[in-house]
């Protein structure tokens, strides 16, 4: 029969043991209780069923209170009159939780009573031990099983010559009370109604148990150290703004990644520059600068001649030191002598000055063949002769050959200042002293004797210009 008992417990435990509890076991657990006593054989009494009941508090989820009581009708062996073993008590129970229940190991004490017809009334303290679980098929319903030894204890100070041992093994069903329904990820939403059971912990959820984004950051509510999040940005893992470029914009929602530091950006994180000369307001260190001027790292115009008038608005660069210029950055003696260059059709120089009696330029005259190389550059296609004149003084022969000296010497200067300019646009010609434009009866004219002229071979390019200039006025 003991045998036939604990097989049919196991069986049972087996076929329930899958099963899974949606709550935690309930806190009070109150079981009426069946099964089996065998009766230590020093007794003389029949094994035989066992009936009774549990109470049982959960103190936590290890440990709880348990009482019990039991009654069990039974006849002398041999002699066959009627006995009744009863008993009761409490235990301390120590266990554990599952998904299908709870199981645990017990210890306690009590008192029993066994009285027989015909035989003496004996009373006897009990130290109790064994074994219990739960499987929960409900909140509040589930099957119980129990192993229990029931250790007599006759004489109080010799507990350990006890050797009376009766042993209990049954089943119940419990009926639950109170505790709280199973809540594995502590949201607070029981498992049975939470649709998202893997909750971190701290994070706020629904009425389904689902985490809340309130701002869409991918960091839930609760655990999201930076409510507000614009939609679209990153976040780190405290849900707070990234700024890699730190213009104040958040990464994901800056449109311009790489804004350098210290730039005034718009709300797309793009950095703003209201003097359009490329460098961001913030960074520029001279605002407004005019629009079309080419400016430097610091945002500031530059102005690489020194005329005053800024890289990319002014239309002559390269500008000798010292030339007044106009708005547009072109020498004013610029506009003269492409004036008379259309006019007459040459441009003649008479304070080009060289060494006495040699064809070494001084270096007072580079500033005037500088406003002639930049005209002359602005028509590449006219053919230019180059001529030398001189004053009467000293001999013809030596001063022609002067002449020709000195028209070489303004020639290769033009053309190693200005690049633009082909040699084989121009002819060097010397004329000595053979084409005067006045007498040569006193100093001042024997100056203006002394003379460059660019003379333009090929006029018809002229006319055309001043045509198409005559077009555009109208």
């Amino acid at each position: 029969m003991k045998r036939v008992v604990i097989g049919a417990l196991v069986t049972v435990s087996l076929a329930l043991g899958s099963a899974t509890l949606e709550a935690a076991p309930p806190t009070w657990q109150l079981t009426p209780f069946g099964g089996y006593t065998w009766y230590d054989s020093e007794a003389d009494i029949k094994d035989n069923a066992y009936m009774g009941g549990r109470l049982k508090i959960r103190l936590n989820s290890v440990l709880g209170l348990q009482g019990f009581a039991g009654y069990s009708p039974t006849q002398f062996d041999p002699g066959g009159g009627d006995v009744n073993f009863r008993h009761f008590g409490g235990d301390l129970t120590v266990g554990a939780e599952a998904d299908w229940g709870d199981y645990y190991i017990f210890g306690g004490a009590g008192y029993s009573r066994t009285t027989g017809d015909p035989g003496p009334i004996t009373g006897s303290g009990t130290f109790e031990q064994g074994a219990g679980m739960h499987w929960w098929w409900k909140r509040n319903l589930g099957l119980y099983l129990e192993f229990r030894n029931v250790l007599l204890v006759a004489d109080k100070s010799d507990i350990v010559e006890s050797k009376v041992n009766h042993m209990v093994a049954g089943a119940g069903i419990s009926f639950g009370f109170g505790g709280k329904a199973k809540d594995t990820d502590a949201d607070g939403v029981a498992d049975k109604k939470d649709k998202c059971p893997n909750t971190p912990a701290g994070a706020q959820v629904d009425e389904t148990g689902c985490p809340k984004d309130a701002d869409g950051d991918g960091v839930f509510d609760g655990l999201d150290q930076c409510a507000g999040t614009p939609k679209g940005a990153t976040v780190d893992a405290k849900g707070c703004t990234t700024d890699s470029d730190g213009d104040g914009v958040p990464d994901g929602v800056d449109q311009c990644a790489t804004t350098p530091s210290g730039a005034t950006v718009d709300a797309k994180g793009c950095p703003l520059d209201a003097d359009g000369d490329g460098v961001p307001d913030g960074v520029d260190q001279c605002a407004a600068t005019p629009k079309g001027a080419r400016a430097d790292a610091r945002g500031c115009p530059t102005d690489e001649d020194g005329d005053g008038v800024f890289d990319g608005i002014d239309k002559c660069a390269g500008t000798g030191a010292g030339l007044k210029v106009d708005t547009d950055g072109c020498p004013i003696e610029v506009t003269e002598r492409e004036t008379e260059l259309l006019d007459t059709g040459m441009i003649r120089l008479q304070d080009v000055n060289f060494e006495t009696g040699k064809a070494d330029l001084l270096p007072e005259s580079n500033a005037t063949l500088d406003v002639v190389g930049t005209v002359l550059s602005k028509w590449p296609e006219l053919r230019i002769q180059v001529g030398g004149h001189t004053d009467s003084r000293g001999a013809t022969a030596l001063n022609q050959k002067l002449s020709e000296a000195r028209a070489r010497s303004v020639l290769a200067y033009l053309t190693g200042k200005f690049p633009g300019l082909r040699a084989e646009q121009f002819t060097a010609v010397g004329f000595g002293e053979s084409k005067p434009v006045v007498p040569n009866s006193n100093p001042l004219n024997m100056a203006k004797n002394r003379r460059v002229e660019f003379t333009v071979l090929n006029r018809d390019v002229l006319k055309r210009e001043v045509e198409r200039r005559k077009m555009l006025q109208k």
